[in-house]
Protein backbone atom coordinates (compact mmCIF):
# COMPACT_ATOMS: atom_id res chain seq x y z
CA UNK A 1 0.00 0.00 0.00
CA UNK A 2 1.18 3.43 -1.03
CA UNK A 3 1.42 5.83 1.98
CA UNK A 4 2.35 9.54 2.01
CA UNK A 5 5.31 10.93 4.35
CA UNK A 6 5.87 14.35 5.82
CA UNK A 7 8.94 15.76 4.91
CA UNK A 8 9.34 19.13 5.83
CA UNK A 9 7.05 22.33 5.69
CA UNK A 10 5.94 24.08 2.27
CA UNK A 11 7.15 27.14 2.85
CA UNK A 12 10.80 26.38 3.73
CA UNK A 13 11.12 25.41 0.02
CA UNK A 14 11.99 28.73 -2.56
CA UNK A 15 10.15 28.55 -5.99
CA UNK A 16 13.16 27.11 -8.21
CA UNK A 17 15.15 25.67 -5.39
CA UNK A 18 15.41 22.39 -3.66
CA UNK A 19 17.39 20.17 -0.93
CA UNK A 20 17.89 16.58 0.17
CA UNK A 21 15.21 15.55 3.02
CA UNK A 22 15.29 12.36 4.92
CA UNK A 23 12.38 9.83 5.18
CA UNK A 24 11.90 6.52 6.36
CA UNK A 25 15.69 6.45 6.29
CA UNK A 26 16.21 7.24 2.50
CA UNK A 27 17.98 10.34 0.76
CA UNK A 28 15.36 12.08 -1.63
CA UNK A 29 16.00 14.87 -3.59
CA UNK A 30 12.59 17.70 -3.23
CA UNK A 31 12.23 20.64 -5.49
CA UNK A 32 9.84 23.24 -5.55
CA UNK A 33 8.99 24.45 -9.12
CA UNK A 34 6.60 26.96 -9.93
CA UNK A 35 4.57 25.43 -6.96
CA UNK A 36 4.81 22.18 -7.48
CA UNK A 37 7.36 19.63 -5.26
CA UNK A 38 8.48 17.20 -7.36
CA UNK A 39 10.97 14.16 -5.61
CA UNK A 40 13.75 11.95 -6.61
CA UNK A 41 16.06 9.90 -5.00
CA UNK A 42 18.82 11.65 -4.30
CA UNK A 43 22.11 9.84 -5.15
CA UNK A 44 23.56 10.76 -8.58
CA UNK A 45 24.13 7.34 -10.63
CA UNK A 46 26.93 8.75 -12.23
CA UNK A 47 29.26 9.23 -8.97
CA UNK A 48 26.75 9.50 -5.86
CA UNK A 49 26.25 13.15 -6.05
CA UNK A 50 23.86 14.60 -3.75
CA UNK A 51 20.74 16.05 -6.28
CA UNK A 52 19.16 18.07 -4.08
CA UNK A 53 22.48 20.30 -3.24
CA UNK A 54 22.09 20.11 -7.24
CA UNK A 55 20.27 23.17 -9.32
CA UNK A 56 17.44 23.31 -11.13
CA UNK A 57 16.61 24.89 -14.11
CA UNK A 58 14.28 24.92 -17.32
CA UNK A 59 13.02 21.45 -15.19
CA UNK A 60 16.63 19.65 -14.99
CA UNK A 61 18.41 18.68 -12.19
CA UNK A 62 22.21 18.82 -12.08
CA UNK A 63 24.31 16.67 -10.12
CA UNK A 64 26.55 19.20 -8.47
CA UNK A 65 29.83 16.78 -9.04
CA UNK A 66 29.66 16.61 -12.95
CA UNK A 67 26.62 18.11 -14.31
CA UNK A 68 24.94 15.23 -15.08
CA UNK A 69 20.88 16.21 -16.01
CA UNK A 70 17.69 14.86 -15.03
CA UNK A 71 14.60 15.92 -15.70
CA UNK A 72 12.72 16.69 -12.68
CA UNK A 73 9.29 15.45 -13.37
CA UNK A 74 10.54 11.76 -14.84
CA UNK A 75 13.97 11.24 -13.50
CA UNK A 76 15.18 10.26 -16.80
CA UNK A 77 19.13 11.53 -17.44
CA UNK A 78 19.87 13.54 -20.20
CA UNK A 79 23.29 12.47 -20.72
CA UNK A 80 22.89 8.96 -20.42
CA UNK A 81 19.26 7.51 -20.60
CA UNK A 82 20.08 4.18 -19.22
CA UNK A 83 20.67 5.71 -16.11
CA UNK A 84 17.50 7.43 -14.94
CA UNK A 85 16.55 8.08 -10.87
CA UNK A 86 13.63 7.08 -9.28
CA UNK A 87 10.47 9.55 -8.67
CA UNK A 88 8.47 9.49 -6.53
CA UNK A 89 4.73 11.18 -5.74
CA UNK A 90 3.84 14.16 -4.00
CA UNK A 91 1.50 16.57 -2.19
CA UNK A 92 1.15 19.04 0.32
CA UNK A 93 -1.24 18.28 3.16
CA UNK A 94 -1.41 20.85 6.28
CA UNK A 95 1.44 23.09 4.73
CA UNK A 96 3.73 20.21 4.45
CA UNK A 97 5.47 18.00 2.05
CA UNK A 98 4.56 14.56 2.07
CA UNK A 99 6.28 12.30 -0.55
CA UNK A 100 4.84 8.44 -1.50
CA UNK A 101 7.57 6.13 -1.02
CA UNK A 102 5.87 2.49 -1.36
CA UNK A 103 3.61 0.90 -3.31
CA UNK A 104 2.48 1.30 -7.00
CA UNK A 105 5.07 3.82 -8.63
CA UNK A 106 2.49 4.52 -11.29
CA UNK A 107 2.25 8.28 -10.87
CA UNK A 108 6.10 8.64 -9.96
CA UNK A 109 7.08 12.32 -10.77
CA UNK A 110 4.13 13.99 -10.51
CA UNK A 111 2.35 15.68 -7.77
CA UNK A 112 -0.27 13.68 -6.37
CA UNK A 113 -3.84 14.94 -7.18
CA UNK A 114 -6.36 16.57 -4.72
Amino acid sequence: MSEFVSVADAASFAPGHGRTVRAEGREIAVYNLDGQFYALDDQCPHRGGPLGAGTLEDGRVFCPLHGWSFDLKTGACLNVPERSVKTHRTRVRDGQVQICLGGDDSGAGRPASE
